[in-house]
């Protein structure tokens, strides 16, 4: 997978957790996440915050340039 599609796949994780916690927070749900707070809604909270960190880190992984980190060392 190219960088640039791994950066769009991180910053959609990162916007749609995002979005999903602060609705969720005011009582609204995305129609597509519905299944997330099925189990109960404290797991439904830990999946948006992991939506958001694994997004994140997926941007930060595709962004960094590893070649360049090698030849500083």
């Amino acid at each position: 997978m190219s960088k640039t599609a791994t950066t769009i796949l991180g910053f959609l994780l990162f916007i749609i957790g995002g979005l999903a916690l602060v609705l969720s927070l005011i009582g609204v749900q995305l129609s597509f996440l519905t299944w997330i707070d099925a189990p109960s809604q404290l797991l439904g909270f830990v999946i948006r915050l992991l939506m958001i960190l694994s997004g994140i880190v997926i941007v930060v992984l595709a962004r960094t340039d590893w070649r360049e980190d090698e030849e500083l060392d």
